[in-house]
């Protein structure tokens, strides 16, 4: 019987290479998460590093999708599907005020699509696939698991979201973060958890648990400067 993608293999031992690209993808990520940290942070001219935010987004999912294997049409299908769905929330979201609540975007995330940015849902992606890779050891119960990367997802926006007002990437109406945000990610985010792990593809990639990781505490230590 031909053992599924998504089974316990037998331990593979990495080849030198593939450990060099995974510390060369890492030490990138972690350098540009501080240089932007610092540079909203502490140069003193914080527009200028918010306008690199989608060459980071971008490098990082290169960087990420780089070390993916198994490139078959289950993973093209959920990783298409996963950025168009993203993408069509959020543009649901911002017209009409359903999933999330009342909101608008900034310029700092780039290039707009019916005044939502294109890379929007390449960042559901990225979500998605890295909470997701986290918590698939978790438990075989499909439901434990995408309620677990649905919970990590929403704990990364709840430190997201002050950051965001702060730096232009979008505002909320009044200024205040709505509970129904926080219940729209939920959502969203445990149904295409329910996605990503009913997909018959590689979920062990070594860079997806780093690139949740640095990306958190890097909203984390914004955050924390905030509210200091």
């Amino acid at each position: 019987m031909i053992r599924s993608l998504t089974e316990e293999a037998p331990r593979i031992v990495t080849p030198p290479q593939r450990r060099i690209s995974f510390w060369a993808a890492l030490l990138v990520i972690v350098i540009f998460h501080a240089v932007g940290f610092w540079g909203l942070q502490f140069s003193g001219r914080p527009t200028y590093f918010q306008e690199l935010t989608p060459l980071n987004l971008l490098l990082t999912n290169v960087l990420l999708f780089s070390l993916h294997r198994h490139w078959n049409w289950p993973f093209i299908a959920f990783a298409v599907t996963t950025v168009v769905v993203g993408f069509l929330a959020e543009v649901l979201g911002i017209h009409t005020g359903l999933l999330f609540g009342n909101y608008n975007y900034g310029a700092a995330l780039g290039l707009k699509l019916w005044d939502v940015p294109l890379l929007i849902g390449l960042n559901w992606l990225l979500l998605v696939y890295t909470t997701g890779t986290i918590v698939n050891r978790l438990s075989q119960n499909l439901l434990i698991k995408a309620a677990a990367g649905a919970g990590l997802m929403v704990l990364y926006d709840f430190f997201m979201e002050p950051v965001a007002m702060q730096y232009d990437f979008w505002s909320w109406q009044n200024d205040q973060i709505p509970l129904s945000n926080y219940l729209g990610w939920l959502g969203l985010a445990f149904v295409l958890q329910l996605f990503f792990h009913r997909t018959d593809t590689w979920k062990q990639n070594p860079l997806a648990p780093w690139v949740y990781v640095v990306q958190l505490l890097f909203f984390i230590g914004l955050y924390l400067f905030l509210v200091m």
